[in-house]
């Protein structure tokens, strides 16, 4: 037996490797923060938590991943960083101890139609692998199974050069691609509806056009009417058929018309070209109309909506074509992929079947792979991102979520839960900004923020454990434990809303009757039809206005004040006090400094390395030139007017020489939304995920309708804002509106006057109605599982 020797038992001295053991933040100041310090534990779960604009994202995501970006990206060549993003540094002293940062925000997925979550993730370039290799009949290589390569071939004469001499030959080429000719692999075409373009029984003499901008005497008008290709006095229903072709589909030709060189084109080639082609979004309101109006959007007849050709559609495996398969529930593909053995692509198979087993465990085993991406929700789009990451073997990284629970069910927030601990428990630093206490509950560590929002937050109220963090005294803290009592008396409604046989995706022809006149809230685990329930089935017409989750557009030239149509009556207020033009009051316009053109701040690019943004020393970062600033309103300027919160403006325009009717609407909007503290001017690429959602729900609060539809008002926002968001729901159902939430939190569901539960599970598990009711019935059955969260969270 050996002897142990001293030397043996001595604790040797700790590594000087094992010495960083936190993240070190002193001095963050970005956005909001106020001199932030704070030391993160490494390879732990620490949750960052505050009320709504209270400074998370901007220490997390602005401040440590920003940085942790910036430094990777430095490591690459300066040719390299010439095709990357530019990072500036954030606004911090110090920073050590960082690791890689892998983000997984809530940006939604690209809305191209020709983006789906097959090609989102890697599961669609796997299959095409796949079909390529066992597909019978063959038909060539992956691509033939792309919607996003065309088949195209060629033949030409090429130079080569030989021994010196430069010899002639004949080549030839074609690519095999799987987009459908027809619809170019989008699924669906476009058909114009000619009645909504012109009317046929006048002439184009007599104003036949109803398109906007075209209107008689204008150049967009004169095109056709002087052209000379048709006669501009003869109705339009009487074109012969060669005149009917070159008024709508003439390819572009070069022509004189009216004396100038033009050129002359199709009526509905121009409309493709000029409107069809820009993002809907983008469009000014009454051209998305007319869009509307006239485009009908109908599945491709050649393609059957699968966007591949029919080679494609052909090659198949077992039965089942890669149109087959990207069509099937991911849940069900992965287990037709582990019924496939084949020795010679089991690589394959394996990283496969691990992909579409990862969409099942993080809870999108519903969804499948032709499903647009543009069609998820911010949660789900965030889920997809995750998908990459689960398997991945990196140990010793930082991984950063934005509110991953958003879009969950209380049912899947565990599963949730659980991914977040094995990540961590793989050695991983995990930071989550969070709102929700189930997840709070788990973390080895905690941030609060606040203690406000935006100016009244920016500090750190209180860092330690979750136990700590109850008996801290924090706004938070306080509302930790929280819970929703169920509602003793509903309100009676007046009427219903009629939905019979929807079919919109799983749904399995629900039939409905919606109250009208109280709160109801749509709801079920995700995926179990709810949006397509109530956004596919309740018709949007003027009676109906729909809150999304869309989110706002925006550059940091728009803020508040611009975004809600604030800024034109005060805008109109200035110019009439002052007899001058409201131009002159708007930095997008006349009175925009011209040192910096109203952005209040210069940009100086450096090529690869981080542009710096300066502050424009002529007009002080007021954004306004010198002469617009003499002009006041109430005694004061319209940059101390746009610097002020919507609370102070809120008392500013309501009475005095500076009351404002119009502006005093909006702004009590702002205020009611739980916007106080928001500056009128702040840019809105600073505001933070909830402060957007509430500014868009202010926007729709002002659209004459009787039915309010809302998808998830709660995400982004904290535990102490759900409270006032629940006051406003009931002041807007007490004015007479009939509000209908889809809705996961279970102090909306507890508040609500009825609950329609779909279910019971996701995808084909789903669709059908569940329980319809008052919350009281659905705790005392707990025949669902929405039910038993309920019963348990109000503690039944």
């Amino acid at each position: 037996m050996a002897r142990t020797t001293g030397k043996d038992t001595q604790t040797p001295a700790p590594h000087a490797a094992d010495s960083h053991d936190l993240i070190r933040v002193h001095g963050a100041r970005e956005n909001n923060l106020k001199d932030v310090s704070v030391e993160i534990p490494k390879r732990r779960l620490t949750v960052f938590t505050g009320v709504s604009g209270s400074g998370k994202s901007s220490l997390v995501f602005d401040t440590i991943a920003a940085e942790s970006q910036r430094l990777i990206n430095e490591t690459y060549s300066a040719f390299v960083q010439g095709f990357m993003p530019t990072l500036a540094r954030p606004e911090v002293d110090v920073l050590q101890g960082l690791t890689t940062a892998i983000i997984v925000d809530q940006q939604r997925l690209g809305a191209d139609p020709r983006s789906t979550v097959g090609t989102a993730t890697d599961a669609n370039a796997m299959l095409r692998i796949l079909f390529s290799r066992l597909g019978t009949p063959h038909i060539g290589p992956p691509k033939a199974y792309s919607f996003n390569v065309a088949s195209i071939s060629g033949a030409g004469a090429v130079t080569v050069e030989r021994g010196g001499q430069k010899v002639k030959e004949r080549r030839s080429f074609s690519i095999t691609g799987g987009m459908c000719p027809r619809c170019e692999g989008r699924g669906a075409v476009t058909d114009v509806d000619l009645t909504r373009l012109y009317d046929d029984s006048k002439s184009l003499g007599e104003g036949a056009l109803t398109i906007p901008g075209y209107k008689p005497g204008g150049w967009n008008y004169r095109l056709y009417t002087e052209s000379g290709l048709v006669d501009p006095d003869k109705p339009i229903r009487k074109y012969t058929k060669q005149e009917l072709h070159s008024f709508l589909h003439l390819e572009p030709t070069r022509m004189k018309i009216a004396g100038i060189n033009m050129t002359y084109e199709g009526l509905i080639p121009r409309i493709q070209k000029s409107m069809l082609s820009k993002d809907r979004e983008a469009m000014q309101p009454h051209i998305r109309e007319f869009v509307d109006r006239a485009i009908t959007f109908t599945t491709c007849p050649d393609c059957e909506g699968t966007r591949l050709t029919e080679a494609a559609r052909s090659s198949k495996i077992e039965k089942v074509s890669i149109a087959d398969a990207c069509a099937m529930q991911i849940s069900d593909l992965a287990e037709w992929v582990r019924g496939l053995t084949d020795a010679s692509v089991a690589p394959l198979l394996s990283a496969l079947g691990h992909t579409l087993d990862s969409f099942v465990e993080i809870g999108l085993g519903y969804l499948s792979l032709d499903r647009p991406s543009g069609t998820l929700s911010g949660g789900e789009a965030q889920r997809v991102k995750m998908i990459r990451h689960l398997g991945s073997s990196l140990t010793d990284t930082t991984y950063v979520f934005d509110e991953p629970t958003i879009g969950l069910h209380p049912h899947d927030i565990q599963r949730m839960n659980d991914l977040l601990l094995r990540l961590r428990d793989k050695g991983n630093t995990v930071l989550v900004v969070e709102h929700k206490p189930e997840v709070i509950a788990i973390a080895d560590h905690v941030v609060d923020l606040g203690p406000g929002a935006g100016t009244a937050g920016g500090t750190v109220c209180f860092e330690g454990t979750v136990e700590g963090l109850r008996t801290g005294g924090t706004v938070t803290g306080r509302h930790l434990d929280d819970r929703a009592a169920v509602k003793e008396t509903v309100r009676k409604p007046t009427g219903s809303l009629e939905i019979r046989g929807a079919t919109m995706h799983n749904l399995r022809s629900v039939d409905v009757d919606i109250p009208l006149g109280v709160l109801t809230v749509v709801t079920g685990v995700a995926g179990s039809g709810k949006s397509s329930l109530v956004h596919g089935s309740i018709p949007s017409d003027d009676g109906v206005v729909s809150v999304d989750q869309t989110p706002i557009r925006g550059s940091r030239r728009s803020n508040p004040a611009t975004y809600t149509g604030l800024l034109d009556p005060i805008r109109k207020a200035f110019a009439k006090a002052n007899g001058v033009k409201p131009a002159l009051f708007s930095a997008n316009s006349e009175g925009a400094c011209p040192t910096c053109n109203g952005a209040g701040v210069i940009f100086t690019d450096l090529a690869m390395m981080a542009g710096v943004a300066t502050t424009c020393e002529e007009c002080e970062g007021k954004r306004f030139e010198a002469s617009v600033l003499e002009y006041r309103l109430g005694g004061r300027d319209i940059s101390e007017v746009l610097a002020m919160p919507v609370a102070e403006a809120e008392e500013f325009f309501a009475a005095g020489e500076a009351r404002t009717p119009a502006a005093h609407r909006i702004l009590q909007r702002l205020a009611d939304v739980g916007l106080g503290y928001l500056t009128l001017g702040q840019p809105l690429t600073t505001l933070s995920g909830g402060e957007r959602q509430r500014l868009k729900l202010a926007t729709h609060m002002a659209d004459k309708g009787g039915v309010y539809v809302l998808d998830e008002p709660t995400a982004g926002l904290h535990l102490a804002d759900v409270e006032q968001l629940l006051g406003l729901l009931d002041r807007l159902v007490d004015s007479g509106k009939s509000v209908i939430v889809v809705e996961h939190h279970q102090a909306v569901m507890a508040h609500a006057d009825w609950i329609i539960d779909l279910g019971p599970g996701a995808g084909h598990d789903g669709g059908t109605i569940v329980f319809e009711g008052t919350p009281a019935d659905l705790v005392a059955a707990r025949s669902t599982i929405t039910g038993e969260h309920l019963a348990a969270y109000v503690g039944a």
